[in-house]
C-alpha cells in the first residue's frame, strides 16, 4: 500500500509539471529521452572528463537548437540527472534580466546558488568544502596547483585555501565559503586567519581586478569541485536565445563568453569544466540575418579598441551556426509511444483507466511541438475523467518568440560598471589602509 501511495504522489508530481511545460525529475524519469544523438555525446563528454582524456573543444560542451516546446526543457533534466549519476556536481540555470550571459560574475554566482551534488542537499560550496580532505592526492594536487603560477588565479584564493583548511574558527571558514561563492571578504579576515598559523610571511597577495575576479573565482571553483573528490561540474544553460534582447555590445559581450563557457577560448583550461547550452530554432535567422550580428559585432568591437573580445565573440557566433546539434522531431510513432507513457501516468495519478487517444503529426510546425503533444493529451484525459461524456477538441497554435531589445538592461548595466569601479577603488583604498 505504501508503494502504491507513493506511485500515486511521483506520478501525480509528474503530471503538474508536465502539464506547466516544466518537467521535474519524476517526468523525466518516467518518460525517458529519445534524443539518443545528444545523450550519447553528452555521456561521451563525461566520460572524457571523468578519465582525464579530452582532446579538443567538442570534448568541453555542446550547443542544442531545437523549437520552442521541442523537449529541451524536458532533455536538460534528463542530462543534469545523467550527471549527478556519474558523480558530477550539476547547476541548471536560464539566461534572463537577472542572470545576463555577458555577466560572468552574474551567471558564476547563479550556477554556484543552483548547483546540486550527488547525495546531498545543501550548498554547493558548502557541501563541496566538508568533502575536502587534505590526506587525499586529489586535495594535494589542487594545492599545487593552486599556489602555482600556472594556475593564472590570485595568491588570495590559496591563502584562504590554507586558512580554511587549518582554522577552527567555524565564522571564518563560512565567511571564506562565501567568498569562494562569490561574496566578498575583507583581506584583513584572510591575513589574520595565516597570522593565527604562522602562514603570513608565505602569503603576499591583493585582491584581483573586479574585471577578474568572477574568471578566477571559475577557475579556482572548478578545480575545488574535483579535489573533493567529484568528477567534475556541469553546466547547463537554458534559453540562450534570450541574449537577442540585448543591446548590440551586449550581445557581442555575450558571444564572448559563450565560446568561454564551451571551451573555445585559447589559452584558458578548465578540465572539469561541461557546458551544455539551449537555443531555439528561430534565435540564429534573427541575430544573423535581421540584426547582421556577423557583419556588424566585431567591426563595432573593434572600433572601441576591443581586438580580443571580438575575436571571441567572432568565435561565439561561428559556434552558434556551426557547431550545434538539432533536436530530432518526433515522428507518429514517437509521439505516439510519448502519449501512451502519458496515459500511464495519468491513469496511476488519478487511480483509472485513462482512455486511449491518438498522437496527432499536423504539419512541419506542429511536429516539433511536443509539449503540445503532452499538454493536450493532459487537458482531454483530464476533462472526461470529470465529464466522461465529453469529447474535446484541442486546437493548437504557433508561437514565435519577440526579441525585442530591452533599454532597461543597458541602463542597470551602465550603473553596475560604475559600481564595479568604485568597489575596485574602495578596494584599493582598504588594501593601502592595511598595509
Amino acid at each position: 500500500m505504501v508503494r502504491d501511495n507513493l506511485e500515486i504522489f511521483s506520478a501525480r508530481r509528474a503530471l503538474e509539471a508536465l502539464r506547466s511545460g516544466v518537467p521535474n525529475g519524476d517526468a523525466v524519469s518516467i518518460l525517458g529521452c529519445d534524443q539518443s544523438e545528444v545523450v550519447s555525446g553528452f555521456e561521451k563528454i563525461l566520460n572524457d572528463t571523468a578519465n582525464g582524456t579530452r582532446t579538443d573543444s567538442s570534448d568541453t560542451g555542446m550547443l542544442v537548437e531545437g523549437g520552442f516546446g521541442s523537449g529541451k526543457s524536458h532533455l536538460l533534466q534528463h542530462l543534469k540527472h545523467l550527471a549527478l549519476s556519474q558523480n558530477f556536481v550539476c547547476s541548471s540555470v536560464a539566461i534572463s534580466k537577472e542572470t545576463p550571459l555577458f555577466s560572468l560574475d552574474k551567471v558564476f554566482k547563479s550556477v554556484v546558488d543552483q548547483g546540486l551534488i550527488p547525495g546531498r542537499t545543501g550548498q554547493l560550496i558548502e557541501e563541496v568544502s566538508h568533502g575536502l580532505n587534505p590526506e587525499t592526492e586529489a586535495y594535494a594536487r589542487f594545492f599545487v596547483w593552486a599556489n602555482s603560477e600556472e594556475s593564472g588565479i590570485s595568491r588570495m584564493f590559496p591563502a584562504s585555501l590554507i586558512v580554511h583548511e587549518r582554522t577552527s574558527d567555524f565564522e571564518l571558514k563560512s565567511e571564506i565559503e562565501a567568498f569562494w561563492s562569490g561574496n566578498t571578504i575583507a583581506l584583513k579576515k584572510i591575513r589574520d586567519g595565516l597570522r593565527d598559523m604562522n602562514q603570513l610571511q608565505n602569503y603576499s597577495f591583493s585582491r584581483p581586478r573586479a574585471n577578474e575576479f568572477g574568471l578566477q573565482r571559475l577557475r579556482f571553483v572548478s578545480e575545488l569541485i574535483r579535489a573533493a573528490g567529484y568528477n567534475g561540474w556541469v553546466i547547463l544553460l537554458d534559453e540562450i536565445e534570450l541574449i537577442a534582447g540585448y543591446s548590440l555590445l551586449q550581445r557581442g559581450r555575450s558571444y564572448s563568453e559563450l565560446a568561454r563557457w564551451l571551451g573555445y577560448v585559447v589559452d584558458e583550461d578548465y578540465p572539469g569544466l561541461v557546458t551544455v547550452g539551449t537555443i531555439t530554432d528561430d534565435f540564429r535567422g534573427y541575430v544573423f540575418e535581421e540584426k547582421g550580428d556577423r557583419d556588424y559585432i566585431g567591426t563595432r568591437l573593434r572600433s572601441r579598441g576591443d581586438d580580443l573580445l571580438a575575436s571571441r565573440a567572432e568565435t561565439g557566433m561561428r559556434i552558434l551556426n556551426e557547431s550545434r546539434l538539432v533536436l530530432r522531431e518526433p515522428t507518429l510513432e514517437t509521439a505516439q509511444a510519448t502519449v501512451d507513457r502519458l496515459r500511464q501516468i495519468h491513469s496511476t495519478a488519478h487511480e483509472w483507466d485513462a482512455p486511449h487517444i491518438e498522437a496527432q503529426i499536423g504539419g512541419a510546425t506542429f511536429q516539433r511541438r511536443m509539449r503540445s503533444q503532452v499538454r493536450r493529451a493532459i487537458n482531454e484525459w483530464d476533462l472526461i475523467r470529470l465529464y466522461p461524456d465529453a469529447r474535446p477538441d484541442t486546437e493548437d497554435t504557433d508561437f514565435h518568440h519577440t526579441y525585442t531589445e530591452d533599454l532597461t538592461l543597458e541602463q542597470e548595466t551602465g550603473e553596475e560598471l560604475e559600481g564595479s569601479i568604485e568597489s575596485q577603488v574602495s578596494s584599493q583604498q582598504e588594501e593601502s589602509k592595511e598595509n
